[in-house]
């Protein structure tokens, strides 16, 4: 069972002075299964809403797969992702005022998990930008790293280890980055009128309290987009709802509120 967030001491970033940070229960090691437990009964509650938000999960890589391929150009890459990197937070909050709206006891509508974005629109919008600039950064690093590759070396193992290891730490790096920013940012900025340093301090805070059951629940989204990707994102229309609901009650489990939420 998840403890109360008052017996987790203060750390480096609630005492930073730079942003309020809400406090964070900590949680329990099988924590991340039972939110997977409970998407599923939300998907299975609101079907067809699961299933759209899916599809558009799934067309937006098969949009950027068929204009590479239609084009040749693989330039066309960077600008189709920063749309996704839009976009994205806009479906993501869409998933999760479905799972909000059935904890309530209400009936989630399309229209409603629409305007789910619009609750903290400036907050929400600069998150999105925050995402594309760090993604942005992140493929012109890479480009960086595959520009110091000399072009008269032959492309065999021996000679692309070194820059595969660094890329793949840089990588790490990023990623682990973006999943302490993003882990609760959002919810945070759905559910409550703060900031958006408020949001991301709070979510970078959480995750650091709650190293191991974060990390495991890391390891279940990168599985999921890794499946997503091995099945040409036909897996995406089932797996990104689920995560999304999860991400829901991965939320209302780990950021405390002064009063228990009433939910009516």
């Amino acid at each position: 069972m998840s403890k109360e967030f008052n017996q987790i001491p203060d750390n480096a970033i609630t005492q930073s002075n730079i942003a309020r940070v809400i406090p964070a229960k900590e949680l329990a090691v099988g924590d991340p299964i039972k939110w997977i437990a409970l998407a599923i009964q939300d998907a299975k509650r609101a079907p067809w809403l699961t299933l759209f938000y899916g599809i558009m999960f799934a067309l937006i890589p098969w949009g950027i797969s068929a204009l590479v391929a239609l084009t040749g150009w693989h330039l066309v890459i960077l600008p189709a992702l920063v749309c996704f990197m839009m976009i994205g937070p806009f479906l993501a909050a869409g998933l999760y005022d479905v799972s909000w709206e059935l904890e309530k006891q209400h009936t989630p509508t399309l229209g409603h998990s629409l305007k789910a974005i619009s609750r903290n629109a400036v907050n929400e919008w600069g998150y999105a930008l925050l995402l594309m600039i760090i993604m942005i950064f992140w493929l012109r690093v890479a480009s960086l790293i595959h520009a110091f590759y000399p072009e008269y070396l032959d492309p065999n193992l021996t000679n692309l280890l070194p820059f595969l290891l660094l890329g793949t730490v840089v990588g790490a790096v990023f990623t682990v980055l973006v999943f302490f920013i993003t882990a609760f940012s959002q919810p945070v900025l759905m559910e409550r009128q703060v900031d958006l340093a408020t949001a991301i301090l709070t979510s970078m805070n959480a995750v650091w309290v709650n190293k191991i059951p974060m990390m495991i629940w890391a390891s279940i989204i990168f599985a999921s987009v890794a499946i997503g990707f091995v099945t040409a994102f036909v897996g995406f229309i089932v797996l990104m709802p689920i995560i999304g609901y999860a991400s829901w009650h991965a939320y209302i489990d780990t950021i405390s509120t002064k009063r228990p939420r009433g939910f009516e």
